[in-house]
């Protein structure tokens, strides 16, 4: 792509900053919040969002049922979350972001589509992950077109680095799998080299894989294929 913006037009900044003492999956960023998602936030948190705790969660509880359970980190404006929430009702969805316009917008979609599957913290990914989410719990991960912090000066900042895929991995059940996506290739070659070099996952696929069913094609992704620009997937299974 010829901007560092990621393909679902959310503008959402995920990155490890090793100059501080933890992992952040995100860095603040102003946003307007419509009228509609504010109504949504106000209406629908209550039955959709999920406040941070520093406790292990009810995963049955939250949702009412038992269930595999998929977690995404920044999810953006949530079409993307919404729609594959919608393709697998059978499946219980976790979506965790920072940006209030875009939980406003996912809660919207949730009430609009009809999800009782999709559930929403407004949180730093890593703590919810931490605390929040009990070892060997989740069917899958997906990470989608984080901040590809395209400078070389600043690709120490991107989310994908070894010590969040290890604590990932830690949280899928065995068999589970971690599914990333970006439209910048020498990220797709970072993502690569540090997923192979973690020991409790393997590759799906020689290199990289293709294109799940699952994961909608966006209209920025859209734009960008016909504009002759590269998408790369990766999906690992834990052993």
């Amino acid at each position: 792509m010829s901007d560092n913006k990621p393909l679902d037009g959310s503008n959402k900044p995920l990155f490890f900053d090793p100059t501080d003492r933890r992992i952040r999956s995100f860095v603040t960023r102003a946003g307007r919040l419509s009228e509609a998602q504010g109504r949504a936030i106000e209406t629908l948190s209550p039955l959709f969002c999920i406040p941070y705790q520093k406790s292990v969660l009810d995963l049955a509880k939250a949702f009412g049922r038992t269930a595999p359970t998929v977690f995404e980190i920044g999810f953006g404006m949530g079409e993307t979350s919404a729609k594959i929430s919608a393709l697998m009702p059978e499946k219980n969805f976790i979506g965790v972001e920072v940006h209030t316009p875009g939980v406003g917008s996912l809660l919207k979609l949730t009430d609009a589509m009809g999800l009782q599957n999709q559930r929403i913290i407004q949180h730093d990914a890593f703590e919810v992950l931490t605390h929040m989410i009990a070892p060997d719990s989740l069917a899958g991960v997906h990470v989608f077109f984080p901040d590809p912090w395209h400078k070389a000066r600043h690709n120490k900042r991107r989310l994908i680095q070894g010590p969040l895929v290890a604590l990932l991995t830690s949280r899928l059940a065995p068999g589970g799998y971690l599914h990333c996506a970006t439209d910048w290739e020498d990220y797709a070659v970072q993502m690569l080299e540090v997923l192979n070099a973690e020991a409790s996952l393997e590759n799906t696929a020689e290199g990289y894989a293709p294109r799940p069913d699952y994961r909608p094609v966006t209209k920025f992704e859209n734009r960008g294929l016909k504009l002759g620009h590269g998408v790369w997937d990766l999906v690992f299974r834990k052993k």
